[in-house]
């Protein structure tokens, strides 16, 4: 197993800011609404609550979470984002800019802590340093990654021909990645998928059409339903490559970005606290993460029968044996 130090992407750089604002209020018990895809018992939010807890933010003590805004469907996010209002809590935490979409028109007073692919790109602030509005969070570099991920998984399979892209149709086209592919001589097809039944049909489409690869692009849709996309792809024998590190360590092939644990544990939990404490989320800037780490199944590509080229393996900051 082999480790190396994280990678800083396009020089992104954390912004700062005072954690303690203000002191949270002696007596004072804190609400904190979600309206999230992801269910509460994942370990980025094992994370984040234990995080909250080091703060000084303790369910049953001075928070409450209210618990009907985790494990939603898409359909849910509206209803659930005016309950969350009407509950009047402090903070909502929403991932995906669905979601977050959601929260925005329900609310323009309560804060929002978003954990999206492209904040500005997809018009969920007005700019990373100075976010305006009540919303603010995590911009994780989605479409910088999905291109690198894509050149990775074209370095793990020499001699590719065609590949594709499970897409998430609430998301924006990404024409660059296929003049990307098609720049290296692969030819690039995207399989769109709105929903969660529609995500095994796509992927035996993307075997059908003859790809030999598939790039999970990154959205909650697919993070959610992940083993499901773990389980067809094995089946088929298609080598596939996926947001988050976590994915390759839990039966992915490869993964390559930030590590969701960190992100809500280092830059959410903290967003929230300051929130709680006062600060204006037009105030405080959208953070990047900035540490980034190339996973690989070895384990995995056995039982896929596919062989890893060995220079490749020397890079990943994980070799999974």
């Amino acid at each position: 197993m082999k480790r190396r130090d994280f990678i800083t992407l396009l020089g992104g750089a954390v912004a700062t800011w005072p954690l303690a604002a203000s002191a949270q209020e002696p007596g004072r018990t804190y609400r904190l609404g979600s309206v999230q895809p992801n269910p509460r018992n994942g370990p980025h939010f094992v994370a984040f609550f234990d995080e909250l807890r080091r703060l000084g933010f303790m369910e049953g003590q001075n928070l409450t979470v209210d618990g009907r805004g985790y494990g939603l469907h898409i359909d849910q996010f509206a209803e659930i984002a005016a309950e969350m209002v009407r509950a009047k809590v402090d903070v909502i935490l929403c991932a995906g800019d669905v979601a977050t979409r959601a929260a925005q028109q329900a609310t323009t007073s309560i804060p929002i802590v978003a954990v999206t692919d492209d904040m500005v790109a997809s018009g969920l602030v007005s700019s990373l340093a100075k976010p305006g509005g009540n919303t603010t969070g995590v911009s994780i570099f989605a479409t910088e990654l999905d291109g690198k991920r894509q050149e990775l998984l074209i370095e793990a399979l020499p001699g590719l021909r065609r590949m594709a892209a499970l897409a998430d149709t609430t998301q924006p086209l990404r024409g660059a990645l296929q003049d990307a592919a098609h720049a290296r001589g692969v030819e690039l097809f995207v399989q769109p998928v709105a929903r969660p039944e529609e995500i095994v049909p796509a992927i035996d489409a993307a075997k059908a059409s003859g790809a030999a690869a598939l790039n999970v692009l990154a959205t909650p849709l697919f993070f959610v339903n992940r083993r499901i996309i773990y389980e067809r792809a094995a089946a088929l024998h298609l080598p596939a490559i996926y947001q988050f590190p976590e994915m390759a360590e839990e039966g992915g092939l490869i993964a390559y970005g930030p590590r969701l644990v960190q992100i809500y544990r280092e830059l959410v939990a903290r967003q929230v606290v300051k929130l709680l404490r006062g600060v204006k989320p037009a105030d405080l800037p959208v953070e990047q993460p900035t540490r980034f780490d190339f996973v690989i199944n070895l384990k995995t590509a056995k039982a896929i029968g596919h062989d890893i080229p060995a220079e490749l393996v020397l890079r990943a900051d994980e070799v999974i044996e």
